[in-house]
């Protein structure tokens, strides 16, 4: 998924649970900046303090330099959690599935926990879930699995536009000109296409196909030469949007001081939901018709404003903080507690629900 969902839509999500736009905000950020917390620079104080980040992406500007580890470190953990498919072999188990019983116990266990991180970890819980409704049918690691013949790209052509099929197409074109098969990310990542899915490659890469809430696709594997089944973007993003708002519910049930409203029922926002994600068009334009359902549609029952994207400013207050005199004013930063969030979530999948199931991944 991309911005539109990931902060946009996660937000709706919340606020209509009655979570307070200020909440709301960093709950969705949080959500985002998942994608887009792509360095590991760190940061150090005059007093001696250090504070060390690791990246819940990674954003391939030079492929041949991709970390193989971060397939398992990154990929596994934030992007593709897996769906411990019964009956299947260690890479089978890999694979990710939409709304899976792992998906359901992490989400689960985030809401239990009462840190001061706590609506940071749900930003984290709630990228997490949402992908495994576009990224399902797809690994983490590497595996034969993920390999897609090419050319085998096939469109709703009753459903689409002609431009939008267009554009698609461009997209693809440009991603195999850009990152052809020499460019060594086959040799380091051979699920290329579950990586570039994943979002951690850029979200300006091509071949994004499942992060389009519109799109109704299908491809043949390469393994077997089979056809997958249609793949309805649509009917699973509004399945995925439904299951964020039962999350937030539970949230709101779980954690006192979050609302300033009564929560709105999915069903009830359902429709304007349900065009939203049918809209056709490029991701601010999609981004657009979020703020647009809030701010002047009324999708809450009165117009309000939608709130800024938080992601630049942590990173800005990220960039002053490095060289200050005393490391203790990191503790009440929210780029802090995003990072307690996702070492929280990544120890979690990696060291405790993974083994759990006889998954060692990392």
């Amino acid at each position: 998924m991309q911005k539109d969902m990931h902060y946009y839509g996660t937000y709706v999500m919340a606020r209509s649970t009655g979570i307070s736009p200020i909440k709301a905000q960093v709950i969705a950020s949080a959500a985002q900046f998942v994608d887009d917390n792509a360095t590991k620079k760190s940061l150090e104080f005059k007093d001696g303090g250090a504070l060390h980040s690791r990246a819940s992406a990674h954003h391939a500007f030079n492929l041949k330099n991709l970390d193989k580890e971060d397939q398992r470190l990154i990929w596994v953990p934030f992007h593709f959690l897996p769906g411990n498919v019964a009956g299947g072999n260690f890479s089978k188990r890999l694979v990710c599935l939409k709304d899976s019983v792992l998906a359901r116990e992490m989400v689960n266990n985030h809401l239990a926990q009462n840190e001061d991180f706590s609506d940071e970890l749900m930003g984290v819980a709630a990228h997490v879930y949402a992908d495994t409704f576009s990224h399902y049918d797809f690994s983490g690691i590497s595996s034969r699995h993920n390999r897609i013949e090419n050319d085998s790209f096939e469109f709703d052509l009753e459903k689409h536009k002609p431009e939008t099929i267009k554009y698609i197409k461009k997209k693809q074109h440009d991603f195999m000109r850009n990152y052809p098969e020499d460019s060594g990310l086959i040799e380091n990542i051979k699920s290329w296409f579950a990586e570039n899915l994943s979002g951690a490659l850029g979200h300006g890469a091509a071949c994004t196909f499942p992060d389009r809430p519109y799109l109704k696709w299908r491809y043949i594997y390469e393994e077997t030469g089979k056809h997958c089944a249609w793949r309805d973007n649509h009917a699973t993003f509004l399945e995925g949007c439904e299951a964020l708002h039962g999350m937030f519910v539970k949230y709101t049930q779980k954690k006192s001081g979050l609302t300033d409203r009564d929560p709105i029922p999915f069903n009830n926002i359902k429709n304007a939901v349900s065009e939203i994600l049918a809209f056709e068009g490029p991701e601010k334009e999609r981004s657009n018709k979020w703020i647009e359902a809030v701010s002047q549609k009324a999708i809450f029952g009165s117009n309000e404003p939608f709130p800024d994207y938080l992601g630049k400013e942590w990173l800005d207050k990220k960039a002053k903080m490095h060289g200050n005199d005393d490391s203790h004013g990191a503790l009440n930063s929210p780029l802090y507690r995003f990072y307690q969030a996702t070492s929280y979530h990544r120890h979690y999948v990696l060291r405790d629900l993974l083994p759990k199931k006889s998954l060692v991944v990392a």
